[in-house]
């Protein structure tokens, strides 16, 4: 049963009664599931003076956290790993009960995610400083890196498994105390991991979660706080920059993980079964609910009829159904508010002659869920050009010339991820050193590794997430002169 196979994850926070997890203290909020509106549980809702609280202690945490050696640290983060993939199951349930993706995304989500614990558990003891050549022969210069103290990180519901992890395990890892305010929509799979957290030995006031739905008190006091040396935040780009300027006072470190706007361009000499490969991956993965999906897909005019033929072909294979049936491939969106969304900028280009060739409404599987839907024939003037879908909409452009499709991609403020497909050398260089964006995927619609750097230029952010560069945005560089060594 549900309750029964995530009680040890969720016990330390919620009780089970009359069916559902119910919060132990205090005022609460509710926590439903968006394939049918069922509670799944009650949260305690907290806000500013929680938030306060909760940076007290991690600043009273840090010395002793900064303490340990980046083996012990590592070691730590090793068996926080080691727990994820023990939990993996009924991580990945729980995750698709409260957010909606299919079990087999939700389970590919929770070992993605335990990848960054691994990964910076590795890169911790390998935070190298440098030393200098000096001009003199009296002196030695060197540099080393320490964590930049305690984080205030907001995370998303669309990734609440990896989005928290990728903050979390670099910032541990570097020395620093962490306070994380998770997305109401998705509290639970946060908290899961605080218990995981705890079991593998990290502090309790080393990493705490923050739930509560009034996240304006909560970030105001995240960016106000001077004991806060650095905010990581993963969501749109308007709250971003509020955050931003919010944090100006304190002169925080800041890493933005902003709104994408994302081309997925398909060149007349591309593998074009490839290409439907990656569009589909790029497009349709957790019903279209990920930063770095394909959001503008640019079709050169001598293959335009055929991709689109193909793309209407593989969109009716979707199966749309609750995350938890089996073959389920496109669930529910997130909210009401997602689903309006997406039926205005399906009507907008309608309306200013777009073709609909596949959906275009609600589906009959429930309320938040949208049928896979394929436009043609898109415009520029077209708001579905310029912002966000979020939503299993295909939406498609013609082009003539490489030089056409390089300036439609990149008008745009945003610069998050882009994708092209060509078989040719010298065009995919071109094309790849001339697109505006923080990431590129080439012949490629899966791009996430935690090896590599995740982050947008532009609009869409600054600092980057995994990778070696990851772990150094937690921390600063101190600069040691040692004199009267002659």
């Amino acid at each position: 049963m549900f309750h029964a196979s995530i009680a040890p994850l969720l016990q330390p926070f919620c009780h089970w009664q009359d069916g559902a997890w119910r919060a132990t203290t205090g005022l609460s909020f509710p926590v439903t599931n968006p394939a049918d509106g069922s509670l799944l549980a009650t949260v305690a809702d907290q806000g500013g003076p929680e938030a306060e609280a909760a940076i007290a202690r991690a600043h009273a945490a840090l010395p002793a956290w900064q303490a340990k050696s980046a083996k012990e640290r590592a070691a730590l983060l090793r068996r926080w790993f080691e727990l994820i993939l023990e939990h993996q199951d009924a991580l990945a349930l729980l995750m698709t009960l409260e957010q909606g993706k299919p079990l087999a995304e939700a389970r590919g989500e929770v070992a993605y995610g335990a990848s960054y614990v691994e990964w910076f558990a590795e890169e911790t003891k390998r935070l190298y400083g440098d030393i200098i050549p000096a001009a003199s022969g009296d002196r030695r210069l060197l540099t080393i890196k320490q964590g930049i103290g305690v984080v205030a990180a907001i995370t998303p519901w669309n990734f609440p498994n990896a989005m928290i992890t990728r903050k979390v395990a670099p910032a541990l890892g570097a020395g620093c105390c962490i306070v994380v305010k998770p997305s109401d929509e998705t509290p639970l799979s946060a908290l899961a991991l605080v218990t995981l957290a705890r079991q593998a030995g990290i502090p309790d006031d080393v990493f705490q979660m923050v739930t509560g739905q009034n996240a304006a008190a909560i970030g105001d006091l995240f960016c106000g706080d001077p004991r806060v040396r650095k905010l990581t935040f993963t969501g749109s780009t308007p709250v971003g920059k509020r955050l931003m300027a919010q944090s100006a006072n304190t002169v925080k470190k800041m890493g933005l993980e902003l709104g994408g706007n994302a081309p997925f361009i398909i060149f007349d000499d591309a593998d074009l079964d490839m290409a439907l490969k990656g569009l589909m991956l790029a497009k349709f993965r957790n019903a279209g609910q990920t930063c770095i999906c394909a959001n503008r897909i640019l079709v050169q005019a001598g293959i335009y009829e055929t991709v689109v033929e193909r793309l209407v072909a593989a969109v009716a294979g979707l199966n749309v159904a609750p995350g938890t049936e089996a073959g389920a491939t496109i669930g529910p969106l997130i909210n009401d508010k997602a689903v309006a969304k997406v039926e205005t900028l399906v009507a907008d280009a309608l309306a200013k002659g777009a073709t609909l060739l596949a959906g275009g409404e609600r589906h009959s599987a429930g309320e938040l869920f949208f049928q896979p839907t394929v436009l043609a024939n898109i415009q520029r003037e077209m708001a579905i050009f310029d912002h966000e879908i979020f939503g299993p909409v295909a939406a498609v452009m013609r082009f003539e010339s490489e030089a056409e499709a390089i300036a439609l991609a990149n008008d745009t403020p945003f610069g998050l991820a882009a994708y092209f497909y060509s078989q040719n050398m010298s065009r995919i260089w071109r094309v790849a050193e001339r697109l505006e964006y923080g990431m590129v995927g080439i012949n490629e619609g899966g791009i996430s590794s935690e090896v590599a750097p995740f982050g947008g230029v532009k609009e869409s952010g600054v600092g980057r997430e995994g990778s070696k560069y990851g772990l150094e945005e937690f921390t600063e560089i101190k600069y040691l002169c040692l004199g009267g060594l002659g």
